[in-house]
């Protein structure tokens, strides 16, 4: 079997995923902030991080902005250093650049890597309604959840948690930042992945296809 992505997901091409909102409804609460991680095989068949991608967005017109969500996440919407881009800039720029990476890697749809992936997914269909965007490149409800799979793995749900029992660095007072989310994400499914493939799950063989 080849080393190639699209190889290892069925066609599919994973891109992790965090997003910080002013609430839990993706409805009326707003994207806040929002980063994606794109990965890529080595050509020895392991699974890396390749591109990344931030913004932190302004609330759309008539939002609702929970303060317990904001005091949660420690985001001020009002901050004019923030740097935030209206929402439709923030889902155009990412779906650029997910369209490139699934044409790059002979994909033909993207899937979102997320710790409890529903909620992600759910905020990213609705920015993306709102926005009106065209070739929306992610599938409309598949989804790796992290959390389910560092259940599995690490019998730890919680992303800290999870990372601590992977050996991977977790900065409490950074958690809760979409990058820092992410690039922790990303690095704890590419070590399950790489985990199995390390087992020698990955790839099939005859013997463990019977």
């Amino acid at each position: 079997m080849s080393n190639k992505l699209c190889d290892r997901f069925r066609n599919f091409y994973p891109v992790v995923i965090d997003i910080e909102t002013s609430g839990f409804d993706n409805k009326t609460n707003a994207i806040l902030e929002i980063a994606a991680i794109t990965l890529k095989m080595n050509q020895d068949g392991w699974l890396v991080i390749d591109d990344k991608i931030h913004f932190h967005v302004n609330p759309f017109a008539g939002a609702i902005l929970d303060p317990s969500a904001l005091a949660f996440n420690g985001i001020d919407p009002n901050n004019p250093l923030r740097g935030a881009v209206d929402e439709h800039i923030a889902i155009e720029e990412i779906f650029k650049l997910v369209r490139k990476g699934i044409k790059e890697a002979d994909c033909n749809r993207a899937v979102i890597v997320a710790h409890n992936a529903h909620f992600d997914h759910g905020f990213l269909m609705a920015a993306a309604e709102r926005s009106k965007t065209k070739r929306n490149p992610f599938h409309p409800f598949a989804t790796f959840d992290t959390a389910s799979l560092a259940g599995l793995v690490y019998g730890q749900t919680v992303l800290a948690k999870a990372c601590e029992t992977a050996n991977i660095a977790f900065d409490q007072k950074q958690a809760h930042s979409a990058l820092y989310d992410t690039e922790k994400t990303a690095v704890l499914f590419c070590e399950m992945v790489n985990r199995w493939k390390s087992l020698g799950g990955w790839p099939l063989t005859e013997n463990n296809q019977d």
